[in-house]
């Protein structure tokens, strides 16, 4: 049978304020609230709650028959329990149902599968842990941040015990081959990749009002696929809902109609893990450079394109391994914050999708005022003079002799405790 696997993905930046030169040193706090909160309470009512309520029509409609998953960006969740809890709790009331997957990915929504694999690892599971917490439930799938994946993110993803990732639809890697397969890892077969429908997914999110599309049309394209193409994974930005694609379209009734008519044509939905469950893999796709799905390309430019970006992220991830030793919560917060990959997007000369800043001139500038504060205290806690290895061993040390304090503090206690009650 064939089965569509619908997929949302969601994540916020957090907003960082404007900070000068001569603030470095001195202030420590980089957002923007308001612009933050202001930008969250705008999605939350032009499109969360309402898709969320959209989605649980759809499955109650059709007796559970609807499913659908999601992958939400750790710094998002944050977002939404600070500014937002009632979206949280829609989304538990979702999760209930028993038809909603929620997929794992880097916690920061960053681009650390590419550039520090140790954080990336962290980032996952903190972000598992994250869901489990929240949603009752530990992912089995990963969504990487934009989608980005090649061979070697795939053996990593593998050896963290995943068996399946979302991986976009580039014609340089699949050249003849249909999206609507299953596919596994070039050299570790375990791990299966579903392809998103580009066409497909796009039609939805960007040309939904031009092509004045119907969920009976729309339907029957998957109908008159050819036989055997029995996945068709549709994976697009939650925001599609009610901010992309307004109310005023029609979005939301042409996704309440959906159901319907796919079960008109015995066509039915899955989650990601069970399509990889049901389905074997038709074959191996090597992806030996990192494809993501922005642009036609479907590369790594549109965050690493140009000498700004490269900049920035070789400063930022050069630090990550003091950074993971220390303790300090503040300075682990803004290094989860300041990995989003928003901010190297913006610095972008081509696309900066979704920036505030006039050019990608001052978006570097600010960034790097704030990172040039940021490392200013990473230095003062592990100072650069002193190297990894030493650092480690140092680390090491302190850790010991604190759990040595420890353990004579509690023995301390027990006699006290004891001498008590001889005295009584």
């Amino acid at each position: 049978m064939r089965n569509i696997c619908f997929y949302f993905q969601i994540h916020l930046p957090f907003r960082l304020k404007r900070y000068r030169f001569f603030e470095i040193g001195k202030d420590h706090y980089y957002y923007d609230d308001f612009q933050t909160g202001d930008r969250i309470r705008n999605v939350v009512e032009q499109s969360y709650l309402t898709a969320n309520r959209t989605i649980a029509e759809m499955i109650r409609s059709s007796n559970g028959k609807f499913r659908c998953a999601f992958s939400i960006s750790g710094v998002t969740l944050e977002q939404l329990e600070q500014y937002a809890p009632e979206v949280i709790d829609s989304f538990k009331e979702l999760a209930k149902t028993g038809s909603v997957e929620f997929l794992a990915e880097p916690y920061a929504h960053s681009l650390s599968s590419v550039f520090d694999a140790t954080e990336f690892e962290r980032q996952v599971k903190m972000h598992t842990d994250k869901i489990e917490a929240l949603f009752g439930k530990r992912p089995t799938a990963l969504f990487n941040a934009e989608l980005i994946y090649s061979d070697e993110i795939g053996e990593l993803v593998s050896k963290m015990g995943y068996k399946t990732i979302m991986i976009d639809e580039a014609k340089h890697v699949l050249g003849w081959k249909s999206p609507n397969y299953v596919y596994s890892h070039s050299y570790a077969p375990k791990l299966k990749l579903l392809v998103r429908n580009h066409k497909l997914s796009d039609d939805i999110a960007f040309r939904f009002s031009s092509l004045s599309l119907s969920a009976e049309n729309f339907i029957s394209w998957i109908s008159n696929l050819p036989e055997d193409e029995n996945v068709i994974n549709l994976g697009m930005g939650y925001e599609v809902f009610g901010i992309t694609q307004p109310a005023y379209t029609g979005i939301f009734e042409f996704m309440k109609a959906l159901p319907y008519h796919a079960m008109e044509q015995k066509i039915s939905f899955a989650l990601p893990s069970e399509i990889t469950k049901k389905n074997e893999s038709a074959g191996a796709l090597s992806v030996p450079y990192p494809i993501s799905w922005v642009g036609n390309d479907k590369d790594m430019t549109p965050w690493t394109g140009n000498d700004l970006q490269q900049e920035a992220l070789n400063k930022l991830y050069a630090v990550g391994e003091r950074v993971r030793m220390c303790s300090d919560k503040p300075l682990l917060l803004d290094w989860l914050i300041l990995q989003s990959t928003d901010h190297f997007r913006y610095m972008s000369h081509k696309d900066p999708y979704g920036t505030n800043y006039e050019s990608a001139y001052e978006a570097f500038t600010n960034y790097m005022n704030i990172l040039a504060d940021f490392l200013e205290r990473v230095d003062s806690q592990y100072p650069s003079s002193i190297e990894n290895e030493e650092l480690n061993e140092l680390l090491k040390t302190i850790n010991q002799q604190e759990s040595e304090i420890e353990r004579l503090e509690d023995e301390v206690k027990k006699l006290k405790v004891r001498k008590a009650k001889k005295e009584e």
